[in-house]
């Protein structure tokens, strides 16, 4: 996991390499300093002799300059290094995403890819910072005041060596404790997101139903559980303090008790015991080692948050789409025929993880693939055609024109695009060639020229304009004040959803696709504008095949070819003519509706 993560420091490898050098210098130059302190105490203010306290005053000046001049290079680099690193580690996880099939989409909530890409990558930079600063400087510091220590009195440095194990063990219970709690929080933060998303996405669903009391109350639920999860590790932790300070002052105390009964019987003579300057700088070394200590722990700590968030890193990284481009790809599409043959599909799902993961894995909890929601369909559309698909909630409709694009492959069987399995195409040119609204509409934060143009980035004003009247939505663009410049809020939130739909079908139009893939887009259009589309798309995209997903028969009946669905199957297919005779369903849907418009007729006349 660490190699690779490791690889995506990139650029910044100097900054990172530049930094632990720095530290050991500034360790090595601090260590130096209560040695340089001993001789001055010793030789020159027990002395009385300026010239040695001048002399070692200068050199402990000269030291202390390097050691800080080492500091503040280090303290530049450190955070140069992480912030690049996770610049870097955040533009490969977003890009992996861009890659991922919808299937590889599935098993990650949208929250958890956010918290991930936010959340767990700054816990992974602080991680590195700490790295290679604390993670160099707290070992080496311990090393080398450990080695001085013994250099200054063996005997007297002996004490360390019965006080260290017990504060070992003492950190080494407390990590263990708060690693699996630190493990659960991050799941719980995937919640949250998730809720916090949910929320702002469907405000105004939110208020329409007076449902705030219940927003609110599901949000505090797990904004309670992350408190009661973060208390309960800060409570644990909250013990590591007091270990601290009882083994430094253990130290401290033994070692000021020890090295006075030497002094007092060496005379100060520190070829018999120990001296005056000896002593203060063991001190100095208790207090260097036990903070180097300190330092160790938060470090351990640091590490075990940032394992498990490098961990659901690794996991956005690693994951591989099920759909990739063959080894000799088709990079051109012959025309707009598209045929199903013997296709089945399933969808394969995995769940997020388990918030209480009652397996004590702390891995994701999978679920057994789906059943078949399509079933041996088999459909053969020509070239220019114009295909209708009815079908009730839940009859697989837009399942089955998702696959004409590879947003997910068959399950059995192939689908044919221009004579050509879909699989064997290269993914970008095939899904150049078709164009999907999909049943929900996307705009995104822009001016309405720039989301036309996310259908062709290089579409001409005039382009715009003539696709914008096809789908007819010139005749509300220009009523806004800045035309095609006005500023479309994110979620296209303040226009209308026929509006919304009708930029949608611009911005498809714009693509000059071989297949259109209209899944339910016009439902939000009168059937008078509904009309209006349909008679400009026969005009103007004679070539283009046509697959129109409606509720309205209406919207469908003049196609070429109408197909039933009916729980994943074909239940009838054929023309309007053919299916009134043929297809119980489409018949029933027929009669049920115009009754409605006939029904609305008679009221209207009544009037």
């Amino acid at each position: 996991m660490i190699k690779k993560l490791a690889k995506y420091v990139g650029k910044y490898k100097k900054y990172a390499i530049m930094t632990p050098i720095q530290v050991i210098l500034e360790t090595f130059l601090e260590i130096s300093i209560p040695l340089i302190m001993a001789d001055l105490i010793d030789k020159g203010i027990d002395a009385g002799d300026m010239g040695v306290i001048t002399k070692y005053g200068s050199i402990l000046l000269f030291v202390a300059f390097l050691a800080m001049l080492f500091g503040v290079g280090a303290g530049r680099t450190a955070p140069m290094g992480s912030a690049g690193f996770a610049k870097n580690l955040r533009e490969a996880m977003f890009s992996k995403v861009q890659g991922y099939s919808f299937t590889s989409i599935d098993k990650f909530s949208t929250g958890s890819i956010v918290t991930r890409l936010t959340t767990d990558v700054t816990n992974v930079q602080q991680a590195f910072q700490m790295i290679t600063r604390i993670a160099i400087r707290a070992p080496f510091m311990l090393i080398f005041a450990l080695g001085a220590a013994f250099t200054i009195n063996a005997k007297l440095a002996l004490v360390f060596v019965t006080v260290l194990p017990v504060l070992g063990i003492g950190i080494f219970l407390i990590m263990s404790r708060v690693h699996p709690i630190f493990e659960k929080v991050f799941r719980t933060y995937d919640r949250l997101n998730n809720v916090v998303q949910e929320n702002l996405y469907g405000m105004r669903v939110v208020k329409s139903f007076n449902r705030q009391d219940y927003e609110t109350e599901k949000f505090t639920d797990i904004s309670g559980s992350i408190y009661k999860d973060f208390s309960k590790a800060e409570k644990t932790m909250a013990f590591m303090g007091p270990i601290m300070q009882f083994s430094m002052y253990t130290c401290v105390l033994l070692i000021a008790w020890f090295g006075a009964r030497m002094i007092v019987a060496s005379g100060n003579n520190e070829l018999l015991g120990l001296t005056t300057g000896q002593l203060m700088s063991m001190i100095t070394y208790t207090t260097q080692i036990l903070m180097s200590l300190m330092m160790i722990s938060m470090i351990f700590m640091m590490m075990i948050m940032a394992r498990a968030s490098a961990r659901r890193i690794v996991e956005i990284l690693d994951e591989e789409s099920e759909i990739q481009n063959p080894a000799e790809p088709v990079f051109e599409v012959a025309d707009g025929s598209v045929d199903f043959e013997n296709v089945s599909f399933r969808y394969a799902r995995e769940l997020d993880d388990d918030p209480d993961d009652e397996d004590g894995d702390n891995a994701p909890e999978t679920e057994a693939p789906t059943k078949k929601v399509l079933k041996n369909i088999n459909i053969h559309i020509k070239s220019g055609q114009t295909v209708g698909i009815l079908g009730g909630t839940g009859s697989s409709k837009s399942s089955l024109v998702q696959l004409i694009p590879r947003l997910y492959d068959v399950t059995e069987g192939c689908v044919k695009v221009g004579g050509v399995d879909v699989r064997d195409y290269d993914i970008e040119t095939l899904r150049n060639q078709v164009a999907m609204v999909l049943q929900k509409n996307v705009l995104f934060s822009g001016t309405i020229k720039e989301n036309l143009r996310w259908g062709n980035e290089h579409a001409t004003d005039e382009e715009i304009r003539h696709a914008c009247h096809v789908a007819c939505a010139d005749e509300f663009i220009d009523k806004f004040e800045d035309g095609y410049d006005t500023y479309i809020e994110q979620g296209g939130a303040n226009v209308s959803g026929g509006q919304k739909q009708r930029l949608c079908i611009a911005r498809a139009l714009l693509k000059k696709p071989k297949i259109l893939i209209l899944d339910d887009s016009t439902s939000a259009v009168d059937m008078k504008t509904d009309a209006i589309i349909r008679q400009a798309f026969a005009e103007e995209m004679a070539d283009t095949t046509k697959i129109i997903i409606a509720q309205r028969i209406a919207s469908v009946q003049d196609s070429d070819l109408i197909i039933v669905l009916d729980d994943g199957k074909i239940e009838g297919m054929g023309t309007h003519d053919e299916l009134m005779v043929s297809s119980k369903i489409y018949r029933e849907v027929y009669d049920s509706q115009n009754k409605v418009t006939e029904d609305e007729k008679g009221g209207a006349d009544n009037e």
